[in-house]
């Protein structure tokens, strides 16, 4: 049985995270077109950095140039938001991620450590003129403080301006779902920037007759929760995702990077403290409410992918190339 879905299904349903987008598409001659953009997902509306939140992510496959994973994995910790792209814009959305969290948090690089950035990707060169340098680092804090607590807008839309799925017009794409509990309700939130897929693979659409030649391709989840968990759990729900993914066709190719991150709002981890020890409440490995939360991942990563295709539009982009919205 499907759980419930959440009350907007979106990711912003878990309470606190904010989705902001900045969009960029301009003809620029008859061969190059900007179609790309950024995607800024905030776990709170607090200062990120002074008051961290538990954070994973599963590496289902590694073609991908995602910055941040590495010290993730090592401390079980998100200090920053979670920035989305194009490939080779990676560098300019860091540097205007770190300038914000510079100028929100002086200690940082001073009297405190460095700071952990994470900024996620996807190719989106068959429709943007990505050689081009369109993305500055303005871009990166115009989506940061444009996030917002409201249901987000889909498709065509920040990082997923220029992205394919299934050889149709992809893009960003969010669910949500609801786990019951004796004492109340845990939200499980997914965003996904889609980007893979050729249309055989597609099973919940008829896209047979598309005759578009693209690349591999590659998926960014982003898996939130107000579920108490810690790190290690955390992985458990990033892993889940493939499945969910698996569940639209995809064969998660060679050349695909396909990577989950995931967070949860609870439990969060002050930067500073004189305690020596710390405590926490987690969900046991072995309750039946973390079937419920695998099952929450795998429903809402499916249906992001789902949605980011049905709220997509028809895009025209560079070399007159245009991907059609999907037939459904």
């Amino acid at each position: 049985m499907s759980l419930s879905k959440g009350k907007s299904n979106c990711i912003t349903d878990v309470p606190g995270v904010k989705v902001g987008h900045v969009t960029l598409y301009e003809k620029i001659n008859d061969t190059d077109t900007i179609c790309t953009g950024v995607s800024a997902i905030l776990p709170h509306e607090g200062n990120l950095f002074m008051k961290k939140t538990r954070a994973a992510n599963s590496v289902i496959n590694g073609y991908g140039k995602t910055n941040g994973l590495i010290q993730m994995d090592e401390l079980g910790l998100l200090e920053s938001p979670i920035m989305l792209t194009n490939t080779f814009s990676v560098g300019a959305v860091m540097q205007g991620t770190l300038n914000y969290m510079l100028e929100e948090n002086k200690e940082i690089g001073d009297s405190t450590s460095s700071i952990n950035l994470v900024v996620g990707e996807c190719n989106d060169s068959f429709l943007n003129s990505m050689r081009i340098p369109a993305i500055k680092p303005e871009h990166a804090i115009q989506a940061i403080e444009k996030a917002s607590r409201n249901p987000i807008e889909q498709g065509a839309v920040g990082a997923g301006k220029g992205m394919m799925c299934f050889g149709q017009k992809g893009g960003i794409g969010t669910a949500s779902r609801d786990v019951i509990t004796d004492q109340g309700k845990f939200t499980v939130g997914c965003l996904v920037l889609s980007n893979f897929g050729k249309p055989d693979d597609a099973l919940f659409a008829d896209l047979k007759n598309t005759k578009v030649e693209t690349p591999d391709g590659s998926i960014m989840m982003i898996i939130a929760t107000d579920a108490p968990l810690y790190d290690r759990q955390l992985k458990r729900l990033a892993k889940r995702s493939a499945a969910g993914l698996g569940r639209t066709g995809s064969h998660i190719d060679n050349g695909s990077g396909d990577i989950a991150i995931a967070f949860s709002t609870a439990n969060p981890y002050e930067h500073k403290s004189k305690e020596h020890l710390a405590s926490m409440e987690f969900i046991r490995d072995d309750h039946p409410i973390m079937n419920q939360l695998f099952q929450a991942v795998i429903e809402t990563t499916e249906e992001s992918v789902i949605n980011s295709l049905q709220h997509a539009e028809t895009t025209t982009g560079r070399l007159g190339r245009v991907v059609n919205k999907a037939p459904f």
